[in-house]
């Protein structure tokens, strides 16, 4: 049973990620997300200034008279959104945690997806696969997959892209858009990384919070690792400490930043304290550009 509190959380969202889309996202995404080529649609008679290498010559030889093959993109896609579900995802200094940012930016891409007619279908993962709902169409879908990220508890303790990205693999087998939203808390994923990359058009939705990225100044101090429980006491009036930290942070995502700009994969950046419009509508324009 479902509480008073999920159901008026995905209603609100719902109004809201909609919203934006009508407003905002609806053309970009399908401009941003091309179909998977060219089908053939029917034959019509040739008229001067046609090409002529679309000449179909069976029907030509048959009839007498030239005709040419017309071709229509074929549009319909599938949008599977692979999330990380992580303990780590709960963190959030603002008003909303990383989660939050993912569950929301999620749902304005299912929304955008389900506008163009096209199917969406989610895994979900933290050291495994926490929750698979296959590929379907339609707003009833879309609430459905919105009430899994608010209501599913992951059974695992960290975080495993590889994994999850390995499943995907076996998962898909026609090529499909895949979100891949993570704080990228791990590591040895770059393999099957490449790999969905080759096979499938991936983005990489990386979400973070500006408190992760340096130590306040608030004397001794015990963190907890929220994956692994594991506490450490740590004294952020030192100035080194908070140096050392803040430099291996920086160095960590400037890693993943350099990795995903090397395989040529897409990515959208956004922080819990920042507005993640700005960032997917650069992210559309980006795609828009390239085609």
């Amino acid at each position: 049973m479902i509480s008073k509190e999920i159901l008026k959380k995905i209603r609100k969202l719902e109004i809201q990620t909609k919203g934006i889309v009508n407003t905002l996202f609806g053309g970009e995404y399908q401009s941003a997300f091309k179909g998977r080529g060219m089908e053939f649609s029917e034959v019509r008679a040739y008229t001067y200034g046609d090409d002529i290498r679309q000449i179909d010559w069976n029907v030509t030889a048959r009839t007498g008279e030239p005709f040419i093959k017309i071709f229509e993109e074929e549009r319909e896609q599938t949008l599977m959104l692979c999330i990380d579900i992580s303990q780590s995802g709960t963190f959030g200094s603002n008003r909303q945690s990383k989660m939050d940012l993912a569950i929301e930016l999620c749902a304005v891409l299912a929304f955008s997806a389900i506008k163009n007619s096209d199917k969406v279908g989610l895994v979900l993962f933290s050291d495994h696969i926490e929750k698979v709902v296959p590929p379907k169409k339609g707003k009833t879908h879309v609430l459905r997959l919105i009430r899994e990220l608010y209501t599913t508890e992951p059974t695992g303790h960290g975080t495993d892209i590889g994994d999850a990205l390995s499943y995907i693999n076996r998962l898909l087998h026609r090529r499909a858009i895949v979100v891949l939203a993570s704080d990228f808390q791990d590591q040895d994923f770059e393999k099957q990384l490449r790999i969905t990359n080759q096979k499938h058009d991936l983005v990489s939705l990386v979400i973070s919070d500006h408190l992760e990225d340096e130590l306040p100044h608030m004397g001794v101090v015990t963190l907890k690792d929220a994956e692994t429980g594991r506490e450490k006491l740590i004294d952020t009036s030192s100035k080194k400490v908070r140096e050392v930290y803040k430099t291996r942070r920086q160095q960590q995502k400037k890693n993943l930043h350099e990795m995903l700009l090397k395989m040529k994969i897409d990515s959208i950046e956004v922080q819990t304290n920042q507005s993640y419009i700005e960032p997917l509508m650069n992210f559309f324009q980006r795609r828009v550009n390239r085609y």
